[in-house]
Protein backbone atom coordinates (compact mmCIF):
# COMPACT_ATOMS: atom_id res chain seq x y z
CA UNK A 1 0.00 0.00 0.00
CA UNK A 2 1.06 3.41 -0.48
CA UNK A 3 0.43 6.35 1.34
CA UNK A 4 0.47 9.83 1.12
CA UNK A 5 3.58 10.26 4.10
CA UNK A 6 5.27 7.85 1.34
CA UNK A 7 5.27 10.55 -1.39
CA UNK A 8 5.69 13.01 0.63
CA UNK A 9 9.00 11.34 1.32
CA UNK A 10 9.97 10.79 -2.54
CA UNK A 11 9.73 14.69 -3.04
CA UNK A 12 11.79 15.49 -0.35
CA UNK A 13 14.37 13.77 -1.70
CA UNK A 14 14.11 14.52 -5.15
CA UNK A 15 16.54 15.86 -6.50
CA UNK A 16 14.71 18.07 -9.10
CA UNK A 17 12.42 19.50 -6.74
CA UNK A 18 14.08 22.74 -6.91
CA UNK A 19 12.94 23.44 -10.70
CA UNK A 20 9.23 23.64 -9.72
CA UNK A 21 10.25 27.66 -8.54
CA UNK A 22 11.24 28.08 -12.28
CA UNK A 23 7.28 27.17 -13.15
CA UNK A 24 5.02 29.97 -12.56
CA UNK A 25 2.38 26.84 -11.43
CA UNK A 26 -1.27 28.10 -10.03
CA UNK A 27 -2.04 27.65 -6.86
CA UNK A 28 -4.67 24.66 -6.03
CA UNK A 29 -4.19 22.85 -9.40
CA UNK A 30 -2.38 19.40 -10.22
CA UNK A 31 -1.57 20.02 -13.78
CA UNK A 32 -1.13 16.98 -15.63
CA UNK A 33 -1.30 17.94 -18.93
CA UNK A 34 2.68 19.24 -19.95
CA UNK A 35 2.37 16.56 -22.37
CA UNK A 36 -0.05 19.31 -24.49
CA UNK A 37 1.02 22.70 -23.19
CA UNK A 38 3.75 22.96 -20.86
CA UNK A 39 3.26 25.53 -17.51
CA UNK A 40 4.74 29.35 -17.89
CA UNK A 41 8.39 29.50 -17.12
CA UNK A 42 9.43 32.59 -15.04
CA UNK A 43 12.15 32.83 -17.14
CA UNK A 44 9.91 33.08 -20.17
CA UNK A 45 7.93 35.58 -18.31
CA UNK A 46 10.65 37.71 -18.34
CA UNK A 47 12.61 37.08 -21.26
CA UNK A 48 9.18 38.12 -23.37
CA UNK A 49 8.66 41.28 -21.31
CA UNK A 50 12.74 42.43 -21.95
CA UNK A 51 12.06 41.42 -25.96
CA UNK A 52 8.95 43.17 -26.55
CA UNK A 53 9.55 46.89 -23.79
CA UNK A 54 13.43 46.84 -24.28
CA UNK A 55 14.16 45.26 -27.50
CA UNK A 56 10.91 46.12 -29.76
CA UNK A 57 9.71 48.98 -28.12
CA UNK A 58 13.01 50.84 -27.54
CA UNK A 59 15.58 49.37 -30.52
CA UNK A 60 13.04 48.55 -33.01
CA UNK A 61 14.26 47.15 -36.24
CA UNK A 62 17.88 47.71 -34.93
CA UNK A 63 17.17 44.49 -32.60
CA UNK A 64 17.50 42.08 -35.45
CA UNK A 65 21.40 43.10 -35.32
CA UNK A 66 21.84 44.50 -32.00
CA UNK A 67 20.00 41.91 -29.89
CA UNK A 68 20.84 38.77 -32.39
CA UNK A 69 16.88 37.65 -33.31
CA UNK A 70 18.28 36.76 -36.85
CA UNK A 71 20.07 34.41 -35.51
CA UNK A 72 17.38 33.23 -32.71
CA UNK A 73 16.25 29.64 -35.00
CA UNK A 74 20.02 28.50 -34.90
CA UNK A 75 20.41 29.47 -31.29
CA UNK A 76 17.76 27.78 -29.79
CA UNK A 77 18.10 24.80 -32.14
CA UNK A 78 21.45 24.18 -30.36
CA UNK A 79 20.07 24.14 -26.78
CA UNK A 80 17.47 21.48 -28.12
CA UNK A 81 19.85 19.69 -29.35
CA UNK A 82 21.90 19.06 -26.32
CA UNK A 83 18.56 17.10 -25.67
CA UNK A 84 18.49 14.93 -28.27
CA UNK A 85 21.65 13.63 -29.23
CA UNK A 86 22.20 16.12 -32.03
CA UNK A 87 25.01 18.29 -32.40
CA UNK A 88 25.48 22.14 -32.71
CA UNK A 89 24.26 22.60 -36.45
CA UNK A 90 21.98 19.42 -36.52
CA UNK A 91 18.73 21.40 -35.55
CA UNK A 92 16.66 24.36 -36.25
CA UNK A 93 13.87 26.07 -34.55
CA UNK A 94 11.08 26.73 -36.86
CA UNK A 95 7.72 26.85 -38.38
CA UNK A 96 5.17 24.02 -36.95
CA UNK A 97 6.01 20.49 -36.59
CA UNK A 98 3.48 19.79 -39.32
CA UNK A 99 5.06 22.21 -41.16
CA UNK A 100 8.55 20.87 -40.31
CA UNK A 101 7.57 17.26 -41.18
CA UNK A 102 6.67 18.34 -44.57
CA UNK A 103 9.80 19.73 -45.30
CA UNK A 104 11.83 16.75 -44.19
CA UNK A 105 10.02 14.13 -46.01
CA UNK A 106 9.44 15.64 -48.82
CA UNK A 107 13.39 16.48 -49.01
CA UNK A 108 13.51 12.98 -48.28
CA UNK A 109 11.92 11.70 -51.00
CA UNK A 110 13.53 13.86 -53.41
CA UNK A 111 16.61 11.47 -52.85
CA UNK A 112 15.35 8.03 -52.34
CA UNK A 113 12.43 6.73 -54.63
CA UNK A 114 9.62 4.64 -52.70
CA UNK A 115 6.90 3.84 -50.86
CA UNK A 116 6.36 5.65 -47.16
CA UNK A 117 5.83 3.83 -43.99
CA UNK A 118 3.99 4.77 -40.88
CA UNK A 119 1.92 3.75 -38.33
CA UNK A 120 -1.96 3.47 -38.88
CA UNK A 121 -1.88 4.92 -35.26
CA UNK A 122 0.38 7.64 -35.68
CA UNK A 123 -0.58 11.13 -34.76
CA UNK A 124 -3.05 12.43 -37.15
CA UNK A 125 -1.31 15.41 -38.74
CA UNK A 126 1.72 13.44 -39.60
CA UNK A 127 -0.61 10.87 -41.46
CA UNK A 128 -2.10 13.72 -43.25
CA UNK A 129 1.06 15.39 -44.04
CA UNK A 130 2.02 12.25 -45.77
CA UNK A 131 -1.34 11.99 -47.24
CA UNK A 132 -1.25 15.28 -48.90
CA UNK A 133 2.36 14.91 -49.80
CA UNK A 134 1.88 11.46 -51.74
CA UNK A 135 -1.17 13.80 -53.58
CA UNK A 136 1.26 16.48 -54.19
CA UNK A 137 3.30 14.38 -55.64
CA UNK A 138 1.10 12.72 -57.65
CA UNK A 139 0.58 15.39 -59.74
CA UNK A 140 -0.93 15.46 -63.70
CA UNK A 141 2.37 13.19 -65.36
CA UNK A 142 3.90 12.09 -61.88
CA UNK A 143 2.87 8.92 -59.79
CA UNK A 144 2.85 9.57 -56.02
CA UNK A 145 4.56 7.34 -53.51
CA UNK A 146 2.89 4.77 -51.92
CA UNK A 147 1.74 5.22 -48.55
CA UNK A 148 2.10 1.53 -46.77
CA UNK A 149 0.77 1.89 -42.63
CA UNK A 150 1.78 -0.39 -39.76
CA UNK A 151 -1.02 -2.21 -37.89
CA UNK A 152 1.19 -3.24 -35.36
CA UNK A 153 4.86 -2.22 -34.07
CA UNK A 154 5.95 -6.22 -34.69
CA UNK A 155 5.32 -5.54 -38.57
CA UNK A 156 7.97 -3.34 -38.92
CA UNK A 157 10.83 -5.97 -39.54
CA UNK A 158 8.25 -7.78 -42.41
CA UNK A 159 7.09 -4.77 -43.82
CA UNK A 160 10.92 -3.66 -44.55
CA UNK A 161 11.62 -6.48 -45.95
CA UNK A 162 9.17 -6.42 -48.09
CA UNK A 163 11.20 -3.79 -50.01
CA UNK A 164 10.55 -0.71 -51.75
CA UNK A 165 10.23 1.70 -48.82
CA UNK A 166 12.03 4.79 -49.10
CA UNK A 167 11.04 6.73 -45.85
CA UNK A 168 9.56 5.55 -42.42
CA UNK A 169 8.09 7.84 -40.33
CA UNK A 170 7.78 6.91 -36.75
CA UNK A 171 6.49 8.82 -33.37
CA UNK A 172 9.19 8.04 -30.60
CA UNK A 173 6.51 7.97 -27.99
CA UNK A 174 2.92 6.91 -28.87
CA UNK A 175 0.22 9.96 -28.25
CA UNK A 176 -2.17 7.97 -26.89
CA UNK A 177 -0.74 5.08 -25.28
CA UNK A 178 2.50 6.34 -24.24
CA UNK A 179 4.57 3.81 -25.63
CA UNK A 180 7.77 4.22 -26.55
CA UNK A 181 9.74 3.11 -29.43
CA UNK A 182 13.41 1.56 -29.07
CA UNK A 183 14.40 4.48 -31.47
CA UNK A 184 17.83 2.92 -32.14
CA UNK A 185 16.57 -0.55 -32.86
CA UNK A 186 13.92 0.44 -35.56
CA UNK A 187 16.54 3.05 -37.21
CA UNK A 188 18.65 0.14 -37.50
CA UNK A 189 16.17 -2.18 -39.44
CA UNK A 190 15.03 0.76 -41.38
CA UNK A 191 18.55 1.35 -43.06
CA UNK A 192 19.56 -2.32 -43.26
CA UNK A 193 16.38 -2.05 -45.25
CA UNK A 194 18.36 0.72 -47.41
CA UNK A 195 14.93 3.64 -46.06
CA UNK A 196 16.16 7.17 -44.24
CA UNK A 197 14.33 7.29 -40.87
CA UNK A 198 12.17 10.38 -39.61
CA UNK A 199 10.92 10.60 -36.00
CA UNK A 200 8.82 12.61 -34.24
CA UNK A 201 9.62 13.37 -31.29
CA UNK A 202 6.90 15.69 -29.69
CA UNK A 203 6.04 13.56 -26.53
CA UNK A 204 9.62 13.14 -26.06
CA UNK A 205 11.75 15.86 -25.62
CA UNK A 206 12.70 17.36 -22.68
CA UNK A 207 10.81 14.49 -20.54
CA UNK A 208 12.79 11.31 -22.43
CA UNK A 209 15.98 11.09 -23.21
CA UNK A 210 16.56 10.61 -26.95
CA UNK A 211 20.38 9.57 -28.49
CA UNK A 212 19.55 10.88 -32.53
CA UNK A 213 23.57 10.96 -33.40
CA UNK A 214 24.25 7.16 -31.49
CA UNK A 215 21.35 5.95 -33.30
CA UNK A 216 22.28 7.20 -36.71
CA UNK A 217 19.20 8.75 -37.01
CA UNK A 218 18.62 11.17 -40.50
CA UNK A 219 15.66 13.07 -39.65
CA UNK A 220 13.59 14.60 -36.72
CA UNK A 221 10.73 17.04 -36.18
CA UNK A 222 9.57 17.94 -32.56
CA UNK A 223 7.25 20.43 -30.82
CA UNK A 224 8.61 23.26 -28.44
CA UNK A 225 5.01 23.75 -26.58
CA UNK A 226 4.84 20.27 -24.85
CA UNK A 227 7.22 19.21 -22.24
CA UNK A 228 9.95 21.76 -23.51
CA UNK A 229 7.38 24.70 -22.14
CA UNK A 230 7.86 26.87 -24.95
CA UNK A 231 4.43 28.52 -24.58
CA UNK A 232 1.29 28.14 -26.80
CA UNK A 233 1.93 27.55 -30.51
CA UNK A 234 5.84 27.48 -29.86
CA UNK A 235 8.15 26.96 -32.77
CA UNK A 236 8.85 23.65 -33.52
CA UNK A 237 12.28 22.12 -34.63
CA UNK A 238 13.79 19.96 -37.23
CA UNK A 239 16.88 17.46 -37.16
CA UNK A 240 19.01 17.18 -39.73
CA UNK A 241 21.59 14.70 -39.47
CA UNK A 242 24.84 16.72 -40.78
CA UNK A 243 25.71 13.99 -43.22
CA UNK A 244 22.42 14.56 -45.31
CA UNK A 245 22.39 18.43 -45.15
CA UNK A 246 23.96 19.30 -48.25
CA UNK A 247 22.31 16.49 -49.99
CA UNK A 248 18.74 17.58 -48.94
CA UNK A 249 16.62 20.55 -50.42
CA UNK A 250 13.86 21.92 -48.83
CA UNK A 251 10.32 22.20 -50.33
CA UNK A 252 9.82 25.59 -49.01
CA UNK A 253 12.27 27.25 -50.36
CA UNK A 254 12.17 30.35 -48.50
CA UNK A 255 14.01 33.48 -48.13
CA UNK A 256 16.07 32.70 -44.95
CA UNK A 257 17.14 29.61 -46.31
CA UNK A 258 19.12 31.54 -49.18
CA UNK A 259 23.03 30.94 -48.57
CA UNK A 260 22.69 34.91 -48.73
CA UNK A 261 18.91 36.34 -47.83
CA UNK A 262 19.92 40.23 -47.93
CA UNK A 263 21.50 39.51 -51.03
CA UNK A 264 17.85 39.54 -52.29
CA UNK A 265 19.15 37.56 -55.62
CA UNK A 266 16.11 36.38 -57.97
CA UNK A 267 17.28 32.84 -58.08
CA UNK A 268 17.24 30.52 -55.05
CA UNK A 269 20.61 29.00 -54.05
CA UNK A 270 20.21 26.75 -50.36
CA UNK A 271 22.01 28.24 -47.43
CA UNK A 272 24.88 25.58 -46.21
CA UNK A 273 24.03 23.47 -43.13
CA UNK A 274 20.66 23.46 -41.03
CA UNK A 275 19.96 27.18 -42.46
CA UNK A 276 18.51 26.12 -45.56
CA UNK A 277 15.51 24.64 -43.96
CA UNK A 278 14.46 28.02 -42.30
CA UNK A 279 11.85 29.61 -44.62
CA UNK A 280 10.27 32.83 -43.66
CA UNK A 281 10.93 35.54 -40.76
CA UNK A 282 11.51 33.70 -37.67
CA UNK A 283 8.78 35.06 -34.65
CA UNK A 284 10.90 36.40 -32.28
CA UNK A 285 8.52 36.89 -29.56
CA UNK A 286 7.99 32.74 -29.82
CA UNK A 287 11.53 32.03 -29.76
CA UNK A 288 12.50 33.99 -27.41
CA UNK A 289 10.19 32.46 -24.89
CA UNK A 290 11.23 29.01 -26.09
CA UNK A 291 14.71 29.98 -25.47
CA UNK A 292 14.01 31.14 -22.20
CA UNK A 293 12.49 28.20 -20.97
CA UNK A 294 15.21 26.07 -22.72
CA UNK A 295 17.65 27.64 -20.27
CA UNK A 296 16.18 25.75 -17.38
CA UNK A 297 17.17 22.21 -18.90
CA UNK A 298 21.21 23.20 -18.36
CA UNK A 299 21.47 22.47 -14.95
CA UNK A 300 19.39 18.95 -15.53
CA UNK A 301 20.72 15.86 -15.99
CA UNK A 302 18.36 13.71 -18.66
CA UNK A 303 19.39 10.22 -16.76
CA UNK A 304 17.90 11.82 -14.20
CA UNK A 305 14.83 13.29 -15.74
CA UNK A 306 14.25 9.99 -17.38
CA UNK A 307 14.54 8.28 -13.92
CA UNK A 308 11.56 10.19 -11.93
CA UNK A 309 9.61 10.34 -15.10
CA UNK A 310 9.63 6.86 -14.50
CA UNK A 311 9.13 6.63 -10.90
CA UNK A 312 6.18 9.25 -11.41
CA UNK A 313 4.75 6.71 -13.84
CA UNK A 314 5.19 3.35 -11.89
CA UNK A 315 3.48 5.64 -8.64
CA UNK A 316 0.50 6.53 -10.36
CA UNK A 317 -0.41 2.85 -11.79
CA UNK A 318 0.09 1.92 -8.42
CA UNK A 319 -2.25 4.22 -7.23
CA UNK A 320 -5.14 3.94 -9.32
CA UNK A 321 -4.66 -0.24 -8.78
CA UNK A 322 -4.92 0.51 -5.49
CA UNK A 323 -7.72 3.34 -4.94
CA UNK A 324 -9.56 2.64 -8.39
CA UNK A 325 -10.11 -1.17 -8.75
CA UNK A 326 -13.59 -2.25 -9.36
CA UNK A 327 -14.54 1.13 -10.81
CA UNK A 328 -14.77 0.87 -14.56
CA UNK A 329 -10.96 1.60 -15.63
CA UNK A 330 -8.71 0.20 -17.97
CA UNK A 331 -4.58 0.41 -18.05
CA UNK A 332 -4.14 1.91 -21.68
CA UNK A 333 -0.02 2.29 -21.53
CA UNK A 334 2.47 -0.34 -20.91
CA UNK A 335 3.00 -1.38 -17.34
CA UNK A 336 6.82 -1.54 -17.74
CA UNK A 337 8.22 1.68 -17.53
CA UNK A 338 11.27 1.42 -19.77
CA UNK A 339 8.15 0.98 -22.60
CA UNK A 340 6.50 3.99 -21.51
CA UNK A 341 7.15 7.79 -22.13
CA UNK A 342 6.66 10.43 -19.75
CA UNK A 343 2.51 9.97 -19.47
CA UNK A 344 -0.03 7.38 -18.06
CA UNK A 345 -2.91 6.44 -20.39
CA UNK A 346 -6.48 5.30 -18.62
CA UNK A 347 -9.42 3.88 -20.78
CA UNK A 348 -12.77 4.18 -19.60
CA UNK A 349 -16.06 4.20 -22.01
CA UNK A 350 -16.98 7.89 -20.39
CA UNK A 351 -13.44 9.35 -20.60
CA UNK A 352 -14.23 12.84 -22.01
CA UNK A 353 -16.75 12.89 -18.93
CA UNK A 354 -14.56 11.97 -16.18
CA UNK A 355 -11.63 13.72 -17.63
CA UNK A 356 -13.70 17.08 -17.45
CA UNK A 357 -14.76 16.28 -13.77
CA UNK A 358 -11.31 16.28 -12.64
CA UNK A 359 -10.85 19.49 -14.63
CA UNK A 360 -13.81 21.16 -12.72
CA UNK A 361 -11.98 20.01 -9.40
CA UNK A 362 -8.36 21.81 -10.32
CA UNK A 363 -6.85 18.26 -11.61
CA UNK A 364 -6.00 19.35 -15.57
CA UNK A 365 -5.60 16.39 -17.56
CA UNK A 366 -6.90 15.60 -20.58
CA UNK A 367 -9.15 12.85 -23.16
CA UNK A 368 -8.06 11.53 -26.72
CA UNK A 369 -10.70 9.83 -28.38
CA UNK A 370 -12.19 7.25 -28.59
CA UNK A 371 -11.95 6.59 -24.97
CA UNK A 372 -8.39 7.70 -23.55
CA UNK A 373 -7.61 9.55 -20.07
CA UNK A 374 -4.19 11.00 -20.43
CA UNK A 375 -2.06 11.91 -17.78
CA UNK A 376 1.46 13.98 -18.59
CA UNK A 377 4.03 12.88 -16.29
CA UNK A 378 6.31 15.96 -16.46
CA UNK A 379 10.07 15.25 -13.95
CA UNK A 380 10.71 18.99 -13.98
CA UNK A 381 7.78 20.49 -11.55
CA UNK A 382 5.42 17.60 -11.24
CA UNK A 383 5.27 16.45 -7.54
CA UNK A 384 4.71 12.91 -6.20
CA UNK A 385 2.22 14.11 -4.12
CA UNK A 386 0.24 15.64 -6.35
CA UNK A 387 -0.33 11.64 -7.90
CA UNK A 388 -1.97 11.21 -4.42
CA UNK A 389 -4.02 14.23 -4.87
CA UNK A 390 -5.09 13.47 -9.02
CA UNK A 391 -6.20 9.18 -8.13
CA UNK A 392 -7.91 10.59 -4.90
CA UNK A 393 -10.14 12.98 -7.01
CA UNK A 394 -10.62 10.02 -9.54
CA UNK A 395 -11.78 8.08 -7.08
CA UNK A 396 -14.25 10.15 -5.82
CA UNK A 397 -15.63 11.40 -9.55
CA UNK A 398 -15.83 7.41 -10.27
CA UNK A 399 -17.05 6.47 -6.78
CA UNK A 400 -19.81 9.47 -7.10
CA UNK A 401 -21.03 9.64 -10.63
CA UNK A 402 -20.28 12.95 -10.62
CA UNK A 403 -19.00 12.82 -14.33
CA UNK A 404 -22.33 12.18 -15.34
CA UNK A 405 -23.56 15.66 -15.48
CA UNK A 406 -24.34 18.03 -18.42
CA UNK A 407 -21.45 20.12 -18.24
CA UNK A 408 -19.48 17.52 -18.08
CA UNK A 409 -20.75 15.69 -20.88
CA UNK A 410 -20.60 18.70 -23.15
CA UNK A 411 -18.02 18.91 -25.45
CA UNK A 412 -15.81 21.62 -26.07
CA UNK A 413 -14.07 22.38 -29.76
CA UNK A 414 -10.34 21.17 -27.79
CA UNK A 415 -10.07 18.14 -25.85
Amino acid sequence: MISRADLESLDRADPLARFRGELDLPEGIVYLDGNSLGPLTRRARERVREVVEGQWGRDLIRSWNLHGWIDLPRRVGDRIASLIGAEPGEVIAADSTSIDLFKLAAAALEVRAGAVLSERCNFPTDLYVLQGLARLLGAPGARGPELRYLDSRDELAPALRAGGVALVVLTHVDYRSGELWDLAEATRLVHEAGALALWDLSHSAGAVPVDLGGAGADLAVGCGYKYLNGGPGAPAFLYVARRWQEALRSPLQGWLGHAAPFAFEPEYRPAPGIERFQCGTPPVLSLAALDAALELFEGVGLAGLRAKSMALGDRFLELVDQECAGLGLEVACPRDSERRGSQVSLRHPEGYAIVQALIARGVIGDFRAPDVLRFGLAPLYLRFVDLWEAVRHLRAVLETGEWDRPEHRRRAPVT
